[in-house]
């Protein structure tokens, strides 16, 4: 009986990227204590457990976000997007960093959740803003984004987290294990604070609930901070190994960018980002340290060595699970293929409006200077009574696109258009496709982005056609509003200057 009540009296807690790296690990711990609620993507092709309800949510829409949120009293917010989860995807990642933070803030507030639990990175205090790694300055305004919302944000703020997966630490793992020659540019002596992966867990577990952390920033850290270069020696000789390390007097961060992606085999989009971060101290600040939650136990050659074993013994269940199943027919492919298997597009661009504009003033001007300045001679637009707004190729009686506006789910800092028809669109799926305009909170920024686009024409056509086009048209609107007025605040974006404010912005809407 006892149990019982217990088990009822148990908070619900959100946790996206359930199935990542963090997610999983954390997930372990939470369920100590409190029944969690695990979004993944593909959440339908995981079975629910004792206090573990799994939930499919795809962040990029609003919908699924309200939707995948209720029920909860606290969340974590785990999410970045650094790898690409449509066949094309165009556009930065700073830009769907962004709409990924406003639809979970938004969301959280609507659900009522009493606390977001953000895991960031350290960021430098004698850096300015705008010098900051563009993987830095994305994570600070996130942190702005879900603090708009008006719900209590914890930043959990970390350097290089030291574990097996994950994307810093197999890296550097890598890089000694198949070097035995290293030359080092400046960037390599570079401190930081690195910190194993269960003392992140339990920074992160221990600041859920915690008034004391509630709306603040926590740097956290492990018992050794250290150069990058130092990191390396004693990797080689947790691996045993001996390795030659010369120091070169250049900053040849573009130039590392590419040879350590070559030597490490990691994707690009995760690996550029991260080592232009590595130009910048990443040492917790002293004034942001919460006892209990900041000062790590585990030293940087245990938490290798633990690292190793467990990645290990995962290699071995792998190649077993690999040896049983070549013994079966091969199946059939699963959801989560289909899914991934699907032409479908995401492109997301980010421009600054003039001063006192929104993002549906953003919607309705696109489609006017779509037809009149950009391809008046072979473009037309019309939008009709209906609300809908058809695209024409000149002389062609059958429009290319139609955009129908969509009010219930669109507001002065969010205009959403569905794509529903048009040659250019595929007639079965169009109806997931959109076209949104959002407001970056406390800024004259306007992220705009085509989710879900499942074109009519073949792949491969289409790619090198009508997808570039885009890029060129939305270029040319960019500088079309530059040249309009003045410019508004701008946000934390290298392509827009400036720098976001942290007003609740979000608290009237929603």
């Amino acid at each position: 009986m006892d149990k019982e009540t217990n088990d009822q009296q148990r908070p619900k807690v959100i946790l996206t990227g359930a199935s990542g790296y963090i997610g999983h690990n954390l997930m372990q711990k939470l369920i100590e204590d409190y029944d969690v609620i695990a979004l993944s993507r593909h959440g339908d092709s995981h079975e629910d457990e004792e206090h573990v309800e799994w939930r499919s949510c795809d962040f990029y829409s609003m919908d699924d976000a309200q939707e995948s949120l209720q029920g909860a009293d606290y969340a974590f917010y785990l999410i970045h997007s650094m790898m690409p989860t449509a066949k094309l995807t165009q556009g930065d990642f700073e830009d769907m960093d962004a709409i990924l933070a406003d639809h979970f803030a938004r969301a959280a507030r609507k659900n009522g959740v009493k606390q977001i639990v953000y895991l960031s990175g350290i960021v430098p205090d004698d850096v300015p803003e705008e010098e900051l790694s563009r993987h830095l300055r994305s994570r600070l305004e996130v942190q702005r984004i879900l603090e708009s919302s008006g719900v209590p944000v914890t930043t959990i703020r970390a350097g290089l987290i030291v574990g097996p997966q994950g994307s810093s630490f197999p890296i550097l793992y890598k890089l000694v294990q198949r070097l035995p020659i290293m030359t080092l540019p400046t960037w390599t002596r570079t401190k930081t604070h690195a910190v194993a992966l269960d003392d992140v867990l339990n920074s992160l577990k221990n600041s859920l609930g915690n008034e004391d952390v509630k709306g603040r920033a926590v740097d956290v850290g492990g018992p050794d901070v250290m150069s990058y270069k130092e990191m390396m020696q004693q990797m080689a000789e947790v691996l045993e190994v001996k390795r030659r390390f010369i120091d070169l007097p250049l900053l040849t961060v573009n130039l590392s960018r590419l040879w350590v992606t070559l030597v490490t085999g990691a994707p690009r989009e995760m690996a550029y980002p991260l080592i232009e971060s590595l130009i910048h101290p990443m040492v917790a600040h002293s004034d942001l340290k919460v006892e209990g939650i900041s000062d790590g136990k585990i030293t940087f050659k245990q938490a290798a060595r633990d690292s190793l074993e467990e990645e290990k013994k995962k290699q071995e269940d792998a190649e077993r699970k690999q040896r049983e199943s070549s013994r079966n027919e091969e199946s059939k492919p699963t959801q989560s293929e289909e899914k991934v298997a699907k032409a479908d597009v995401r492109s997301v661009q980010r421009v600054t409006l003039p001063e006192g504009k929104d993002a549906r003033w953003a919607g309705e001007y696109y489609i006017q200077w779509l037809g009149k300045a950009m391809l008046r001679p072979f473009i037309r637009t019309e939008t009709g009574e209906d609300g809908v707004s058809r695209i024409y190729i000149r002389f062609f009686s059958k429009p290319i696109l139609e955009l129908s506006y969509d009010a219930s789910r669109s507001s002065h800092d969010r205009a959403v258009y569905r794509i529903t028809g048009g040659m250019f669109a595929n007639a079965k799926d169009a109806h997931h496709g959109r076209l949104e305009f959002l407001m970056i909170p406390g800024s004259s920024d306007c992220v705009v982005a085509i989710h879900d686009y499942m074109p009519s024409m073949p792949w491969f056509l289409y790619k090198y056609t009508q997808a570039k086009l885009h890029l060129v048209v939305m270029y040319a609107f960019r500088k079309h509003l530059e040249r309009k007025g003045s410019l508004g605040k701008s946000s934390t974006s290298k392509k827009a200057g400036g720098s976001v404010g942290t007003p609740s912005s979000l608290e009237a809407k929603s």
